[in-house]
């Protein structure tokens, strides 16, 4: 095919989406061939498409060639493109570089171009790695601003998810997540082009992530995957969704898929971005922690702390894990006065009530609980509210006050419930039965406590199904079992009618009649065959 006819197929492949293909044209031609638009083009789809050098390169020719045709405004484009890549590529110092060339040809610009909109994301995002919060969304805003103005799809949603990002930070929940949603429905209507709705994605789902909004950041990073799935050559924003469905498997339960996860993410990030990389070392460390990989969980958050990202409180609870309890407690301590913004206290404080329990602080934990339910209700997000109300019961329980934990504890794991968190509703369920142990109430407690160890087993929940087998005790009987109920499987086991069995036990038939039925749905069985089997099975004879 001619070169025309290459170009004249390139450029709407681009325009459309299907940018690989259009880059496989693109980079069959010599670069001196290409118009300067061509180039700006070859450079994007190449920065997609993980080549980061030959988009710099590209991108620099065509910033060249604009400038020879005193095209400004296309030519900051492209100082911009350059500016982004070098730093998502971990080279700041380039691309602060660029954004000052950039600056400098529109100070002699005197034109109002949508160019200056492109910039001002740069300098946002310069003043958020400097935790210039109001000089960020003042940025963010003008971003937004000037999308509106030169009808800019892309500028537009940048500008409204960063301004919500930030209004979140700034403990504004209900106000940030209203502007993500915004932001999405641009997203989902095919309106932003693919490397700013990455950024899209990813500025709502790490927010999502922040204030525990379960329910959003699983939609969104469903949606995330799919974007990225239907881009099999995409190579930017795929560490960060391995990220996201990372930790919406550790959510699910899925722990070994969730250390998969983060495995692929660590693959992509390790050479790009210390700081995500550390946060992917963090969730790593987590996962590791619940399963009773104490080893490996160390290993992880010293790694995360090497890159940049302070694994706190998740290490504290690993060096509670350990029997350090005071060097636990002296962290928690420590990030309690140092974190003031509702947002990073709402992250702390479960973990450091859990700790402060540990050590006998129940004085200390319970206005932390009460700080927690009142950010939970601030903030709207189930799961937090979940959280705090688990941490409501947990200060209850140490106080020994059973009886006003367990409506705490029974809220907490009907909304991790809902939000199908298994892990944290068994953690519930385990905390209901010891509640219950306090009252007296035996086969209730034995009953809860059998039911959370059986979802802890097969999570792979080590330590937390030890700690419910201990509380058991030696005398626990397999599948939740009452010990009336084992009488009367074994009356069943020898051959005996609901009849004789009432009679045996001084019980009305009806009574055996619920038992059986109990004893059946416990055991997954519908026979009394299959029951009598499993009694002998399990050493009940």
């Amino acid at each position: 095919m001619t070169l025309a006819g290459e170009l004249e197929r390139a450029r709407p492949e681009f325009e459309a989406g299907d940018w690989s293909t259009a880059l496989r044209r693109w980079m069959d031609i010599d670069p001196a061939e290409l118009r300067p638009d061509d180039l700006g083009r070859l450079g994007v789809a190449a920065y997609l498409g993980g080549h980061d050098q030959t988009a710099l390169d590209a991108l620099h020719h065509a910033f060249a060639a604009e400038l020879d045709n005193a095209n400004v405004p296309a030519a900051v484009r492209c100082a911009f493109w350059m500016a982004m890549i070098a730093t998502m590529a971990g080279d700041p110092v380039v691309g602060q570089g660029w954004t000052a060339r950039a600056n400098r040809l529109l100070a002699d610009h005197d034109a109002d171009v949508v160019e200056r909109g492109y910039i001002e994301i740069v300098r946002m995002y310069a003043h958020i790695d400097a935790a210039r919060w109001p000089q960020a969304f003042d940025c963010a805003r003008a971003v937004a601003e000037t999308g509106h103005r030169h009808h800019d799809p892309d500028l537009v949603a940048v500008g409204i998810a960063s301004q919500g990002r930030l209004i979140l930070e700034g403990g504004r929940v209900p106000e940030g997540l209203a502007l993500f949603d915004e932001a999405m429905t641009r997203v989902a209507a095919g309106e932003v082009s693919a490397v700013f709705a990455g950024q899209v994605y990813c500025t709502m789902i790490e927010g999502c992530q922040r204030v525990l909004d379960v329910g959003r950041a699983a939609t969104w990073t469903a949606a995330l995957t799919r974007w990225c799935d239907r881009q099999p050559g995409l190579v930017p924003f795929t560490g960060q969704c391995a990220v996201h469905r990372g930790q919406m498997c550790t959510l699910s339960g899925a722990f070994r898929d969730a250390i998969a996860e983060f495995d692929a993410a660590l693959a992509r990030y390790l050479d790009t971005s210390a700081s995500a990389a550390g946060l992917a070392f963090a969730e790593r460390g987590e996962v590791y922690r619940i399963l009773g990989d104490l080893d490996n969980a160390e290993l992880s958050f010293s790694q995360a702390g090497a890159h940049g990202y302070d694994p706190q409180p998740a290490l504290a609870r690993l060096w509670l894990a350990r029997g350090r309890a005071q060097a636990a407690a002296g962290a928690a301590q420590r990030l309690l006065l140092e974190s003031t913004e509702p947002v990073l206290r709402a992250r702390i404080l479960p973990g450091a009530v859990e700790i402060l329990l540990a050590t006998g602080a129940v004085a200390q934990s319970r206005p932390l609980a009460a700080e927690l339910a009142e950010i939970g209700d601030r903030f709207g997000c189930v799961a937090l509210q979940a959280k705090a109300a688990f941490a409501s019961g947990t200060v209850e329980l140490a106080d020994d006050d059973p009886a006003g934990a367990l409506p705490y504890l029974r809220k907490a794991r009907q909304q991790w419930m809902e939000l199908h968190c298994p892990y944290e509703a068994a953690r519930c369920q385990a905390a209901i039965g010891r509640g219950l142990l306090a009252l007296s109430d035996s086969d209730s407690a034995r009953a809860e406590l059998a039911a959370a160890g059986r979802i802890f087993d097969a999570l792979g929940a080590r330590p937390d199904a030890e700690a419910v087998a201990d509380l058991l005790g030696p005398d626990a009987h397999p599948a939740g079992l009452s010990d009336r109920e084992v009488e009367v499987l074994r009356l069943v086991a020898t051959g005996r009618s609901n009849g004789q069995i009432a009679e045996t036990l001084t019980l009305s038939e009806k009574t055996v009649s619920r038992h059986l039925s109990n004893i059946f749905a416990k055991l997954d069985v519908n026979t009394r065959t299959a029951a009598t089997a499993y009694a002998y099975e399990h050493g009940l004879m």
